[in-house]
């Protein structure tokens, strides 16, 4: 007969699972935590939002931002899980998976900006913001993941779910870059870094390190599913 407890672990992939109880019940503190700082990401989100309208930019290259989807994937994620908190509720599966893709990408977020965008200028962007959303939000979402990870660990099939939307957002940036003549970042912009050559290898890396990052969080949830035992 298969083993249930390794099915509990390696089943199949988050669009399928059944709902399933995944954390303890989490402290007020953490809820609190989780309500003060999704409700920051999101403010900070509409009054970036409100400054870009102001002064007359294009709508769409705002949403255009790696940096603003994934806080905003992220703030969603905190507020819910107060929220199912607050209800007691038991936790079903797709929100540790919709977890575990906004861990990885403000994760990614965080790492992108410390390595090539640190000192590049951030036009009008409010410094407490780019704090919020580039230091803050990152090492909020990680500290999250591993003081209360998931009872099942992301699944090989799982990660690779987890990365089709930065393949599709790279794919839109460069199709629209091409178009419009603009980029939201400048390792993207074939004509700032040398062409798309340089642009494949900054996206290779960037691959790679979702690769990293992924496994990285998959094997400390193990590590937390372990000790759980």
């Amino acid at each position: 007969m298969p083993n249930r407890d390794a099915q509990a672990i390696e089943g199949p992939s988050w669009v399928a699972c059944p709902t399933v109880n995944l954390t303890p019940t989490m402290s007020s503190a953490l809820i609190i935590a989780r309500v003060l700082f999704g409700a920051l990401t999101l403010t900070a989100i509409v009054i970036q939002f409100t400054r870009h309208f102001s002064a007359g930019f294009p709508l769409l290259n705002f949403f255009s931002y790696f940096t603003i989807l994934s806080n905003g994937i992220a703030g969603a994620v905190l507020l819910i899980g107060a929220y199912l908190g607050m209800q007691k509720r038991v936790l079903p599966l797709w929100y540790d998976r919709a977890r575990g893709t906004a861990v990885l990408y403000m994760t990614i977020v965080g790492l992108v900006f410390v390595t090539l965008l640190r000192n590049v200028d951030l036009g009008g962007l409010l410094p407490w913001i780019n704090t919020v959303h580039h230091y803050v939000l990152p090492v909020v979402m990680v500290a999250d993941w591993l003081l209360v990870p998931p009872m099942r660990p992301p699944t090989s099939r799982d990660l690779l779910a987890f990365y089709v939307f930065p393949l599709a957002y790279v794919l839109y940036t460069l199709l629209r870059g091409a178009m419009i003549d603009w980029y939201p970042y400048p390792f993207l912009n074939p004509s700032l870094v040398g062409g798309y050559g340089t642009v494949m290898l900054y996206g290779l890396g960037m691959l790679t390190t979702f690769g990293v990052v992924g496994w990285a969080l998959r094997a400390a949830t193990f590590r937390g599913a372990r000790g759980r035992t």
